[in-house]
């Protein structure tokens, strides 16, 4: 089957467009035809080496976090889905590869496409929209009446994580530029402000937790942001000794990164807040409620371009700009 490889780990490196095997099916998988493909940062920082301590492919792999696709076997363990299916999901790590004509995945990691999304709507939401779910209903357990900072709320997670912190009931703000002012309010945000002209910390106060997806300077600026006893929560590192010890990491890459995220903890400690690192975790089941969210309406997936399979390089340079406005998409079918 033709599958986009990572050759060797290097950074802005092309990824090669060739055959593979298709994909050996075991008794409690899914082998599903893959027609299309979100993509995301992650693969651009899993292509250049920057998770291969904490997530060691071996070179030649393929990339790929996000499908969607159609069920053409199942293993004989399989009891929740046969062939024929529409499915989406975000594939558990160790076996990646989205980027291919075939994918097989544990069905534990599947769930049935929104009947009301295309597939390639169907392919911009599972790592995003886990992500913001493990974030605001598991870790930060928004309710109705507090107050969230979501920062960059025009990007993946952020288009998905504002709809359903108004779904929760919470008083949104994010940052974005002024250019995607109106896409964000249109999304549910109550405050939008404009990062490029204004300082966040100076204006907002008193908030229950912060989802950040930016850089370090940004973390520890949205500590000015939170009330005792808030949250921040952050999905773009430093990964903290809680993420070491759910990964099973080994003593020393624990050391490392405690070490890693010592200062933000402490000041997070000094003011009486508390900070966590979240990698998202593969769930079917969590994405069979996203499901039902999206086909009631209550969230829409927001897409910004869908590009051929054959030009998935160019799709990985565009979502690097960082103006991507929601999901970057490549269709295989």
């Amino acid at each position: 089957m033709r599958a986009f490889i990572v050759d060797r780990y290097k950074k802005k490196g092309a990824l090669r467009l060739g055959e593979v095997p298709e994909p050996a099916l075991r008794d409690d998988d899914v082998l599903v035809e893959i027609h299309a493909a979100g993509l995301n940062l992650l693969d651009s920082k899993v292509r250049d080496g920057e998770f291969k301590l904490i997530l060691p492919y071996r070179p030649p792999f393929v990339l790929g976090h996000d499908v969607a696709g159609i069920v053409v076997r199942v293993g004989s363990g399989v009891r929740q889905f046969k062939p024929g299916d529409e499915v989406y999901a975000r594939p558990r790590d160790g076996r990646i590869g989205t980027l291919a004509q075939f994918i097989a995945m544990n069905e534990a990691d599947v769930a049935l496409k929104p009947k009301n999304l295309s597939m390639e709507e169907a392919a911009s939401i599972p790592l995003v929209g886990l992500t913001a779910w493990q974030v605001l209903v598991e870790r930060a357990k928004l309710t109705k009446g507090q107050k969230i900072l979501i920062h960059a709320g025009s990007g993946g997670v952020g288009t998905f994580a504002i709809q359903l912190a108004k779904h929760l009931g919470a008083t949104v703000a994010t940052t974005t530029s002024a250019a995607n002012a109106g896409l964000v309010e249109n999304l549910g945000a109550d405050v939008v402000i404009d990062y490029k002209a204004r300082d966040f910390e100076k204006i907002l106060s008193g908030y229950d937790v912060v989802l950040n997806s930016l850089d370090g300077d940004t973390l520890r600026k949205s500590l000015d942001v939170l009330k005792p006893g808030g949250k921040l929560i952050s999905i773009s590192g430093p990964p903290d000794p809680d993420f070491a010890r759910e990964q099973g990491l080994n003593w020393f890459l624990r050391q490392v990164l405690r070490l890693l995220s010592f200062g933000i903890r402490r000041k997070a400690k000094g003011r009486r807040v508390s900070y966590s690192f979240l990698f998202m975790r593969v769930s079917g089941a969590q994405l069979s409620q996203i499901t039902s969210l999206i086909e009631a309406g209550t969230i829409r997936p927001v897409m910004d371009r869908v590009f051929p399979f054959e030009a998935t390089n160019e799709a990985l340079a565009y979502i690097e700009t960082g103006r991507s406005k929601g999901k970057v998409v490549v269709k295989l079918r």
